[in-house]
C-alpha cells in the first residue's frame, strides 16, 4: 500500500502539469521506427576443463568453451501517435532465453520489452508492460556495451521489471518510481508487488550524468530483497571517458538475518579513433555470504577493443577472474571440485545493429 500511496501521489503532479500545458493542436500522425541486432561470439577459457565439462563461467551469457555460439537477433518496433506510444522488442536466442528464464516454456520468452508509453506532458511520462531493468551500468543488448563478457553485478542483479512506472522530467534531473513485480516476472500473482526508483542528473555541459537506482520488496518465496545502485558517467575528453557502478543487494528470509553481496566497478573508455576504441573494467565483488551463490570475492579485469566497420563492431577481449578462494577449474581437475583461485579468458564477440 505505502508504494501505491507513493504513486498516487506523483499522479496530481503530474496531471497538473498537464493541464497547464494541454495539447490544442490537432493529432499527430503515427510514427513508427524499425531497429534491430544480431551479436555472436567465440569463448575460450585457458584452462580447458574438458573432463569436466566446465566453461569456467560464472556470469551471464557465455556459459560454454571452445565453442562458436549465436548470442541473439534482437527486433525492436517503435511506434507513436500523438501523446500514446508502444515498443515492441523481441528477441531470439540464448542471451534472450537467458534473459527472460523465468518465462521457460512461454510465448513470453521472446519479449524482452513490451510496454504502452503515455506523455501526460513534456515532462511526465507513464509506461506499463515489461522494460528492461534500470539497475547497472551493463545492457543487455550486446552492441550497447563495450565488453562482450558481463560483469557479476549484472548477471546476479535484476534484468526485468513489469508493471507501472512514471518518469518526470525536471531541467538536468529526472525522476522515475514505479510499482512491478517481484523481479524478473512478467507473471506474478498474488505475490507482492516491488517498488522502483530512480534519481538522476547532469551537469549542464552534459560531461557527467549520476544515477541513484532501487528496487525493493518481497520475492515469490516472501524473502525481503532490496538493492541499491549508483551508476556515474564522465567524459573527460571527447576521446576518454570513465564509468563507475557501485551496487549492493541485501536478502533477509522469514525468520533469518540478512545476506548481502556487493561489487564495485570502473569502466575506462579510450577512443584514439573513430574506428577503433578500447575499454578497460575492472570489477570487485563480494559474495561472502553466498546470496549469489559464488560464496567468495571475485575480482574480475577486462580488456576489450571495439572495432567499428561500418554498423558492425568486433570485441575481441581478454579476461581474468580472480577468487579469493578455489572457484574455479584446472584442466587436471577430476575430483569434480574447483581447485584453482584464478581463471583466464578470451573472447571474439561480434555485433551488428540497425
Amino acid at each position: 500500500m505505502k508504494y501505491a500511496t507513493i504513486l498516487l501521489f506523483l499522479l496530481p503532479a503530474s496531471l497538473q502539469v498537464m493541464g497547464q500545458s494541454a495539447d490544442t493542436t490537432s493529432a499527430s500522425p503515427p510514427t513508427f521506427k524499425i531497429s534491430g541486432s544480431v551479436d555472436g561470439y567465440y569463448r575460450y577459457n585457458f584452462a580447458n576443463a574438458k573432463k569436466l565439462q566446465e566453461p569456467n563461467n560464472l556470469t551471464s551469457f557465455t556459459n560454454t568453451q571452445n565453442s562458436f555460439e549465436l548470442g541473439m537477433a534482437s527486433l525492436r518496433l517503435d511506434a507513436s501517435m500523438g501523446k500514446v506510444g508502444a515498443v515492441v522488442d523481441l528477441g531470439y536466442g540464448k542471451r534472450a532465453d537467458e534473459f527472460s528464464y523465468n518465462d521457460e516454456g512461454s510465448s513470453l520468452r521472446a519479449v524482452k520489452q513490451a510496454f504502452i508509453t503515455y506523455a501526460a506532458s513534456e515532462k511526465v511520462t507513464f509506461s506499463f508492460g515489461k522494460w528492461a531493468t534500470h539497475i547497472g551500468y551493463e545492457v543487455l543488448d550486446a552492441y550497447l556495451n563495450r565488453n562482450y563478457s558481463m560483469d557479476y553485478m549484472f548477471s546476479y542483479g535484476p534484468f526485468s521489471h513489469t508493471g507501472l512506472k512514471v518518469d518526470i522530467a525536471l531541467g538536468n534531473f529526472g525522476i522515475m518510481a514505479g510499482l512491478v513485480n517481484p523481479t524478473d516476472y512478467v507473471s506474478a500473482s498474488f505475490a507482492d508487488k516491488n517498488f522502483i526508483g530512480q534519481l538522476s542528473g547532469a551537469t549542464s555541459n552534459g560531461k557527467l550524468h549520476g544515477y541513484l537506482n532501487y528496487v525493493g520488496g518481497k520475492d515469490l518465496d516472501k524473502n525481503t530483497v532490496n538493492q541499491g545502485d549508483l551508476v556515474v558517467t564522465a567524459t573527460v575528453t571527447p576521446k576518454f571517458s570513465i564509468g563507475y557502478n557501485g551496487s549492493i543487494k541485501s536478502v533477509k528470509m522469514p525468520d533469518q538475518d540478512v545476506n548481502s553481496w556487493w561489487g564495485s566497478a570502473l569502466y575506462f573508455n579510450v577512443d584514439p579513433t573513430p574506428a577503433v576504441g578500447f575499454t578497460l573494467r575492472g570489477e570487485y565483488f563480494d559474495d561472502k555470504k553466498n546470496v549469489a551463490g559464488i560464496g567468495t570475492c571475485i575480482f574480475d579485469a577486462t580488456l576489450s577493443a571495439n572495432i567499428h566497420v561500418s554498423s558492425l563492431t568486433i570485441i575481441p577481449e581478454f579476461r581474468l577472474d580472480q577468487g579469493k578462494d578455489a572457484v574455479f577449474y584446472k584442466s587436471s581437475d577430476e575430483s569434480g571440485m574447483p581447485t584453482s583461485k584464478g581463471t583466464g579468458t578470451f573472447v571474439l564477440g561480434l555485433a551488428y545493429n540497425f
